[in-house]
């Protein structure tokens, strides 16, 4: 059994991919996550191969439980709202204050079971297997349902859920590490990774700072000035985003160009009340648009990425 096997991927599309071949599923709004079960031990590991299993050990042990000898496992670990949909801010949260008991993992593929690589076998196969091996399963794990037929009815229905958007697979496909192309994915807002550059000084009652400044890296290195997210914090995030931010403070600026002064959709931003860091954090959020200047437009925050990179951000 691999040690460590890099995900599959998806690659962002605007519109659902029409056919029979393709099997939809809902976007989930966690942690992407392998579970390696090796007789007994288990691993939880990030797509980048880290491993942080210690962080989710109510995960851990209802891993264990399964009936398998070795088994390599992909999903997704989310916290699951009131409301039914999974939240990427309610699992940041639960992961911070160390609250992860509650966690759901959605495991939507079977990379190895018991002696046997199944990176070639179809993907309908493979969940079909995958779901053998989750029934009676401890509730904090699922099968990740799928739906198939048409993907354009497929994501209207999952826009009027309120939910990121969906993935599409192709049925037929293999395990592909870091592939993009038999999985495809659309969704329901704008939604990116950007890189955390330098955060302003807070006006008025708010406190701790008043946005955060983002990037992204260009394909030849150089790190671009994206815009700025100032809603989607409460007083606790502002908190906990300000204390991570303060052995990141640098004084000069990481960008290869200054950000424009002016700004047609908000306030102009003000060099003298910026603040840059070492461009080490990764912010997920969603906004409108992007404007004719490169600008993000009605950004608002979500979480932090720890497990991406900063240096994979590209626009």
């Amino acid at each position: 059994m691999p040690t460590f096997v890099p995900p599959q991927l998806a690659l962002a599309v605007k519109s659902p991919p029409r056919g029979t071949g393709w099997v939809h599923e809902l976007k989930l709004d966690g942690y992407r996550m392998h579970a390696r079960l090796d007789h007994g031990e288990v691993k939880l590991l990030t797509r980048t191969g880290l491993d942080w299993t210690d962080r989710y050990a109510t995960t851990k042990e209802a891993f264990g439980e399964l009936p398998v000898e070795e088994a390599y496992i992909d999903g997704e670990l989310c916290a699951v709202g009131s409301d039914g949909l999974t939240s990427f801010a309610e699992m940041q949260a639960a992961t911070d204050h160390k609250s992860a008991a509650a966690l759901v993992y959605f495991a939507f593929d079977l990379i190895y079971l018991d002696g046997q690589d199944l990176r070639a076998e179809p993907l309908l196969t493979r969940k079909s297997r995958l779901e053998a091996l989750l029934h009676g399963a401890d509730p904090s794990i699922r099968f990740n349902e799928h739906l198939a037929g048409d993907g354009a009815a497929v994501l209207r229905a999952a826009c009027d859920l309120n939910v990121e958007g969906i993935v599409c697979k192709r049925a037929d496909g293999a395990y592909v590490a870091a592939n993009r192309g038999l999985w495809v994915k659309c969704k329901c807002l704008n939604r990116e990774e950007f890189v955390v550059v330098g955060w302003t000084d807070p006006k008025g009652s708010r406190p701790y700072f008043g946005s955060l400044l983002l990037g992204y890296y260009t394909q030849d290195g150089r790190l671009l000035y994206a815009g700025r997210a100032g809603t989607g914090m409460s007083d606790r995030v502002l908190a906990s985003l300000h204390e991570k931010l303060q052995p990141l403070a640098v004084k000069r600026m990481p960008l290869a160009a200054p950000p424009p002064r002016d700004n047609r959709f908000g306030a102009p931003l003000e060099l003298k009340r910026v603040h840059w860091v070492r461009p080490e954090l990764v912010a997920e959020v969603t906004y409108l648009t992007w404007t004719k200047e490169g600008l993000l437009r009605a950004v608002v925050f979500q979480g932090l990425r720890e497990d991406k990179r900063a240096r994979d951000v590209r626009r």
